[in-house]
């Protein structure tokens, strides 16, 4: 991410930075991708209520390998195009895309790639996962 905001200000900023967490409901019959700025908490009652969802918290390593084909640590909004049961709903921050870029890893946790926030909601869309909006409040 470092070099996400060292690019970041010699294109002129303008770029939300953001974490990727899976989670699941306790049941672990509803997944979500939730897409939070890197500087915020993630407070499962907060999330929870405003999706109307049970307590959710983060899913097991096995579920997301066997949904995304992803390992801890690498989650991304790329990996939806391996949801082939479109099982994960994406949670979104309202700040993630409040700039015009988004900065997230491409599968591995190694890289970061820059894209539109347009773009990014297209791709979502486009590999046909669900998307809601919520605010997260800063710390």
């Amino acid at each position: 991410m470092e070099d996400c905001r060292e690019i970041d200000s010699q294109m002129g900023g303008g770029v939300s930075y953001c974490k990727n967490l899976f989670l699941c409901n306790r049941q672990m019959t509803e997944f979500y991708l939730l897409l939070i700025g890197i500087d915020k908490k993630f407070r499962t009652a907060e999330v929870s209520k405003q999706i109307g969802a049970s307590r959710l918290s983060f899913g097991a390593s096995e579920k997301l390998s066997e949904l995304l084909g992803e390992k801890p640590g690498a989650v991304s909004p790329l990996g939806l195009l391996f949801d082939k049961r479109k099982a994960i709903t994406v949670l979104i921050d309202s700040d993630v895309t409040a700039q015009k870029r988004v900065c997230v890893h491409p599968c591995v946790n190694t890289a970061s790639v820059i894209l539109s926030s347009d773009d990014l909601i297209k791709y979502i869309r486009a590999c046909g996962n669900d998307i809601k909006y919520v605010t997260i409040a800063a710390d």
